[in-house]
């Protein structure tokens, strides 16, 4: 399951790489130590099952068909629901099951999964692993039915655009229902700004239309975008904003060398503390803070670069090589939203 330009920012979303989606996943089963676990002790280190070879078999040939099960709920812990499956034991992330609210935290959630150890679940396998003892199952994906997820998985395609809805949301990323199969779109895929946390971005049952980034149909994965399917306004930057021209916008991070200033929908600029007026070097947490409106001048705009150059400096001479600044600047209005 799951770098800034420039390369300057180390708090940016995590680069999307081969464990991206184990993150994920491995981030539902550790959120917390288990939350009086019933019957027994099982928290997410104790879900392993070695189980026989021919309880393995079982679960490939669930998996391998696509077909649905009953199992019952044996315990839980703040990650979900354990099940027992033959000599196995299973793990349903909450974000797989169907009646738990995925917004519902602490105590709520608790009480919630609580009630429902002792019932019956339909379930599918979405993965297995027997030389982890690791069987993972959902019971959003049986909703579908018995075949569906191969026949989407055999009909999505790099590029196509479809339609989902968002089930669950992480730091790393959001999970979308396609009608069989969940998709995750990274955090990096949610917009071309910088999203601190994708809750910030989108919210549970919200549907989406989406472009399919990769289809892995050996492991049932699905890699989504919605920046994809928005405009790059990085790509046509230079043609809307001129330098030496007086913007509004809105501090998005506060940096050492600097501070990053939202000014529409995916678009940031940077004002080096060289830019923040006085002539001295301060440190720009003593300037300006996030969230705060200001007004600054474009010295420098590069859109191959997705580079914009601020300055709080507003009647000053733009940089060496900059197009000469107006006597009187106009100012942009209403520029100040940003994602």
């Amino acid at each position: 399951m799951g770098s800034e330009r420039g390369g300057d920012r180390g708090d940016g979303p995590p680069p999307m790489d081969e464990g991206w989606w184990a993150a994920v996943l491995g981030e539902e089963e550790a959120q917390a130590p288990p939350l009086r676990p019933r019957p027994m002790e099982a928290g997410p280190d104790r879900v392993n099952c070695p189980g026989s070879a021919e309880d393995w078999t079982w679960a490939r040939q669930l998996y391998d068909s696509d077909d649905t099960v009953e199992l019952p709920a044996i315990g839980y812990n703040r990650g979900g629901l354990l099940v027992q499956a033959r000599g196995l034991r299973g793990f349903v992330p909450v974000s797989h099951l169907v009646d738990l609210p995925p917004a519902s935290e602490g105590a709520d959630r608790s009480d919630q999964l609580a009630k429902l150890v002792g019932s019956n679940l339909c379930l599918k396998v979405i993965e297995f692993d027997p030389e982890r003892g690791r069987l993972v199952l959902s019971q959003r994906a049986a909703l579908a039915g018995p075949g569906c997820r191969a026949a989407l998985l055999t009909r999505l395609s790099p590029g196509d655009r479809v339609r989902g809805t968002v089930t669950n949301i992480t730091r790393f990323g959001v999970f979308v229902e396609l009608g069989g199969v969940e998709g995750l779109i990274h955090v990096s895929e949610l917009s071309w700004g910088r999203v601190r946390h994708p809750a910030d971005a989108v919210t549970c049952g919200q549907e989406l239309e989406i472009k399919v980034l990769s289809v892995d149909r050996e492991q049932a994965r699905v890699a989504l975008s919605l920046k994809e399917l928005l405009p790059d306004p990085w790509l046509t930057v230079e043609a809307r904003y001129r330098v030496g021209e007086i913007v509004e916008g809105v501090v998005t991070n506060v940096v050492r060398f600097g501070a990053f200033v939202g000014l529409e929908q995916g678009l940031e600029g940077l004002i080096h503390v060289s830019e923040f007026g006085d002539g001295s070097l301060l440190h720009a947490r003593n300037v300006v803070r996030e969230g705060e409106p200001v007004r600054a001048r474009i010295v420098h705009i590069d859109g191959a670069e997705r580079r914009l150059g601020l300055s709080l400096r507003l009647g000053g001479a733009p940089d060496a090589g900059s197009l000469e600044a107006p006597d009187a600047a106009p100012v942009r209005e209403g520029a100040a939203s940003h994602g």
